[in-house]
């Protein structure tokens, strides 16, 4: 129940910080959607908080991931068809176009993920 302790407003617990540390922690806390104050309590308690970034970035993994398997459907079916009975030309470029830029937007997403790592 320390969640509903109340918090001594009137002696807190100073740290000293520089200007790019401040920046740090508060960039890391709102990675988790935590105030800076309550990112460090927590830290300093022993909770290990998980990155809202990783829900998201696997959420938009999966979307790009169902993208690419539609496209790459499309692009199947308008292969397999018979000679005439599928569509034009142009249809299979804007499709390929498609799977290009998902391509390009997955590799961006990863290379973000890992820097951070």
């Amino acid at each position: 129940m320390a969640d509903r302790e109340i918090r001594d407003r009137l002696h807190p617990i100073k740290v000293y910080v520089s200007a790019s540390e401040r920046v740090k922690i508060e960039h890391r806390a709102s990675a988790v959607k935590l105030a800076p104050s309550t990112f460090m309590r927590s830290l300093a308690l022993g909770f290990e908080p998980k990155s809202a970034f990783d829900k998201v970035a696997i959420t938009t993994l999966i979307k790009l991931h169902a993208d690419q398997g539609r496209l790459g459907g499309l692009l199947k079916l308008w292969l397999t068809e018979k000679k005439g009975d599928g569509t034009d030309a142009s249809n299979v470029r804007s499709v390929l176009q498609q799977i290009e830029s998902l391509q390009l937007e997955l590799a961006h997403i990863v290379m973000t993920e890992k820097k951070r790592l």
